[in-house]
């Protein structure tokens, strides 16, 4: 367009004026508009020219009726708390499961909740059409667990040896002391829309070879099989997996106000065959290597620094969308138990109980009325702050005694994180019974704890900022 133009050009505004939604066609549409004006076209003709370009204002989905998508209940309750979760539970699936895109669900026995009713509980599953729900797999992006044989290793050794390169706790690791990330991986991440921003490819780089905290472990025992000694390592992706996450939540919310406003917010999709949903699958493919490669990072460097031999190290991701067929499967706290769900699964997978139990080795069983699914791990009857309501007079380190007879359990970062101790989870025991109950997974070894490292307590980092001065 000339700079000696004297009519006054097409706007965006113009465009919306004549029914034209904002979006990636708005820079093509102004340029057409502004080459008829150039050739003399009033606003009317222009606006008849594109009538051909508009597009329609797609149909908002409604929620399913109450009841209308059932979720199937892999659980039992024994004891006024177990039912008063399941409650809790059922409640917030069946608001969920009003979610237009799901055409299924499942609970599993670790099932409690997660957030406001209508939230995706922990050790829950929901199948999705076309659409991957950010909301669904969680902030903690494959949270999952490696497990690596040490052979005849000295558990102390090890746990020495871990607890010497490993790191938990908040942020990453400090200039000098970061692990090597793959620079194809970070060429990868700047490929993606969703991860090419400097605060992911930061963090991908200060949060290799770290834990964060939590329920995260690092977990040394012996099979009941073979008495070799075995480590297990829990976390997921760290801040580039929170960064994803946030960066998925905020593009859902796009689709959600056009596609479906009355879903709730925490389920809102990005329709998988919009480019936004392709980038997105993608994405999330990328996060799951590099927290592959952070496990191994651990696991390697604790090899060498023990001296140990290394045999057959395998992994399991829980809190991930698995694609079967057309189906999205969304699991928050439920382990995969098919065969071929990655091209790196070998048929076994881990489920974790707590600090005092073993680490379950199964085979899944793939069962229709799980989804295909499994637990993840125990999963827990009430909150934390209830947990220290109940702990009375007794304190985080009496407690860990108690609980803990004979173990070496170490925090890393912080106090006796009580809230971790296996009375704030539902009873082992229990979990167990009901995996074999329900027919969801083949317990094929026990890895019996010989002591495992957690953050601990550590103070919420927002305590730790200082307070900024108030203007006069």
């Amino acid at each position: 367009m000339s700079e000696d133009m004297t009519f006054d050009p097409v706007t965006g505004d113009h465009l919306k004026e004549w029914g034209h939604r904002p979006g990636k066609q708005f820079p093509e549409l102004l340029e057409k508009a502004n080459g008829l004006r150039a050739e003399g076209f009033g606003l009317v003709k222009i606006r008849q020219e594109l009538e051909g370009d508009l597009v329609p204002e797609p149909e908002t989905l409604d929620l399913h009726a109450p009841g209308a998508v059932a979720f199937h209940e892999n659980i039992e309750v024994s004891g006024p708390d177990e039912e008063d979760n399941l409650v809790k539970v059922r409640e917030t699936m069946r608001a969920l499961m009003r979610t237009p895109t799901l055409v299924g669900g499942a609970i599993m026995p670790d099932a409690c909740p997660a957030g406001p009713v209508g939230t995706i509980p922990v050790g829950g599953v929901a199948a999705a059409r076309n659409a991957i729900h950010p909301g669904m797999h969680s902030a903690d992006i494959c949270c999952s667990v490696m497990i690596t044989d040490l052979g005849d290793a000295d558990p102390k050794t090890v746990l020495d040896a871990a607890q010497s390169v490993t790191h938990f706790g908040p942020g990453g690791r400090p200039q000098g002391k970061r692990f090597t990330v793959s620079l194809n991986l970070l060429d990868a991440f700047r490929e993606n829309p969703f991860l090419n921003n400097p605060k992911s490819l930061r963090m991908a780089q200060e949060h290799m070879g770290t834990q964060g905290d939590g329920n995260h472990f690092l977990f040394v025992g012996r099979s009941r099989a073979t008495g070799r000694t075995a480590m297990v390592t829990h976390h997921g992706s760290r801040g580039p997996g929170a960064v994803l996450y946030k960066n998925g939540m905020a593009v859902a919310e796009k689709f959600r106000k056009t596609l479906s406003p009355k879903t709730a917010k925490q389920n809102a999709w990005i329709p998988a065959d919009t480019q936004e949903g392709q980038d997105y699958w993608e994405a999330l493919q990328l996060i799951r290597k590099w927290t592959k490669a952070n496990h191994n990072a651990i696991h390697q460097a604790t090899v060498e620094a023990a001296k140990a031999d290394a045999g057959e190290r395998y992994w399991n991701e829980h809190n991930f969308v698995f694609k079967r067929g057309d189906i999205y499967l969304h699991g928050k706290g439920a382990t995969p138990a098919w065969g071929d769900y990655a091209n790196d699964a070998n048929g076994l997978t881990l489920i974790p109980l707590n600090m005092s139990e073993p680490v379950l080795v199964v085979k899944g069983k793939d069962a229709d009325h799980a989804l295909g699914f499994s637990p993840h791990g125990a999963g827990r009857n009430f909150s934390r702050s209830e947990h220290k309501r109940r702990m009375g007079q007794m304190t985080p380190e009496q407690l860990l005694k108690a609980e803990t007879e004979g173990l070496d359990v170490r925090f890393y970062a912080g106090a006796v994180d009580a809230s971790e101790l296996p009375s704030s989870y539902k009873r082992a025991e229990g979990v167990v019974d009901q995996i074999k109950s329900h027919g969801l997974a083949e317990i094929v070894d026990y890895i019996d704890p010989y002591g495992c490292i957690m953050a601990g307590d550590i103070p919420p980092f927002w305590k730790n900022r200082k307070k900024g001065r108030r203007s006069a």
